[in-house]
């Protein structure tokens, strides 16, 4: 099988019938914007699928297309400095630049798709999600494997390499990611990718990955991360539900990391301890409920 991806897959999301898939390009300013399109556009339901630090549209593919198979139409785009997507500057790269083009990705699909409008995220892509969810007003669910803040301590040693770079690193990113907030680094030599997921040889996959795990970015992307602070705060964020679809063996992010935000939310919300799954869920059932809890999401 040439997607190493899907060959780390259960049975089960290898096999079944053929769906669709294109690629399109979007452009945002000096961004264009890759995009993987999942399945039959006229379908009811519509996913935006967003990646996060280790991973691409392609990463996501396995997932997009078991769901597509349930008869969603998703979209999984490469956000900046990832997957296929183009930039102009990629040492200008930062966490601001990823919230605003995902937010006019999600405008522009929630204009042409007058059905539900589902945004699932993925490790980091689960707080890109909530941003884009509470920005816009145009998304009806969340469903997000992780909901990460970084201004929590114990969520920025959980992960970084080490739990003392976790607490010295807003101050270190506000020394060090100024005169060289353009100079890029790979992600695991400050996020602790090792444990990006429990199996072995698909984190060895993930860290070799050019498009994905193994990219560099530049510090001012990581410092913006770290600096982040939401338009709406979780308590005033009500008119979405959430669906906090937490891998249960999660060695890098535990999902006592992502309940205290999650717990916050003012909408309806659900929690989904996806069983025997690490970070990258592709361990049975974890991962093949991952694909119910978006299919399944609860609407207003």
């Amino acid at each position: 099988m040439n997607d190493p991806y899907m060959a780390r897959m259960p049975l089960s999301f290898r096999t079944g019938p053929h769906v669709r898939r294109e690629s399109t390009w979007h452009e945002h300013g000096d961004v264009i914007m890759h995009a993987d399109r999942i399945g039959d556009p006229g379908a009811r339901r519509r996913v935006i699928f967003l990646h996060g630090a280790g991973g691409h549209s392609g990463l996501l593919w396995p997932f997009s297309a078991a769901v597509a198979r349930r008869g969603l139409y998703v979209v999984a785009p490469d956000l900046p400095g990832y997957g296929r997507t183009e930039v102009g500057d990629r040492s200008a790269v930062r966490y601001t630049d990823w919230v605003s083009v995902a937010d006019e990705f999600v405008r522009a699909e929630r204009d042409a798709h007058d059905g539900p409008l589902i945004v699932a995220g993925a490790s980091m892509g689960g707080l890109l999600g909530y941003d884009v969810a509470t920005r816009t007003g145009a998304v009806d669910a969340l469903v997000a494997t992780c909901l990460l803040d970084p201004r929590d301590p114990a969520a920025r040693r959980r992960i970084s390499r080490h739990a003392w770079l976790g607490d010295a690193a807003p101050r270190l990113m506000r020394v060090v990611a100024g005169p060289l907030a353009g100079v890029s680094v790979p992600m695991r030599w400050l996020a602790n990718m090792a444990a990006i997921s429990n199996d072995p040889q698909l984190t060895r996959v993930v860290l070799r990955d050019r498009l994905g795990g193994g990219t560099s970015m530049p510090l001012g992307f990581l410092r913006s991360f770290l600096e982040w602070e939401p338009a709406v705060e979780p308590e005033r964020a009500g008119g979405f539900g959430v669906v906090l679809a937490h891998p249960a063996e999660d060695r890098w992010t535990p999902v006592e990391i992502s309940l205290p935000f999650f717990e916050r939310h003012a909408g309806p919300r659900k929690l989904v301890l996806l069983e025997g799954a690490g970070h990258f869920p592709v361990e049975e059932p974890g991962a093949g409920q991952l694909v119910e809890a978006i299919v399944d999401t609860p609407l207003p």
